[in-house]
């Protein structure tokens, strides 16, 4: 039991005695400058805004190339930095720009299509980016014609 209270005592006395320094006076003014304007720019971002997310090839033969470039606007209030875009499928290939936009600069995003696949088709592109939603998707869309196939040996038309 005596050895506990000198415990306790030992513990109490220590703790008192080591919180003596001001806190205060270790905080050092450059980081509270530097952490005031990081968080004033905390809330801004840029903002992609597209002319169209959406165009239409039409119609297209088979395996015939066709490409469109999307513009967009950086609406937000900071820099925009696309880091990657991907497709849907490997037929459709983005190429985008790598350099920064400015808030109210416009910018543009390619995409290739190379003409596979038959009828009906949807591809999407993924634009992974510094906007608050971090992600942002176009479409491209054709109907692709087949070649027409030859008739079967052997069969009359």
């Amino acid at each position: 039991m005596k050895k506990s209270i000198l415990l306790v005592a030992v513990l109490a006395a220590f703790t008192f005695t080591s919180c003596k320094d001001n806190a205060a006076e270790k905080v050092n003014q450059d980081n509270v400058a530097e952490a005031a304007d990081r968080d004033a720019t905390a809330g801004k971002f840029p903002k992609m805004e597209f002319a169209t997310s959406v165009h239409d090839f039409g119609t297209i033969a088979q395996g015939t190339p066709v490409e469109h470039v999307f513009t967009f606007k950086n609406t937000g209030n900071a820099p925009l930095v696309i880091v990657d875009a991907k497709s849907s499928c490997g037929c459709t290939v983005p190429e985008y720009t790598k350099e920064p936009i400015a808030p109210g600069a416009e910018g543009e995003l390619l995409v290739k299509f190379n003409g596979s696949g038959k009828n009906q088709v949807s591809k999407t592109v993924t634009v992974t980016a510094n906007t608050a939603a971090g992600k942002e998707t176009i479409n491209i869309k054709a109907f692709v014609n087949a070649p027409d196939a030859a008739a079967p040996a052997g069969v009359i038309q």
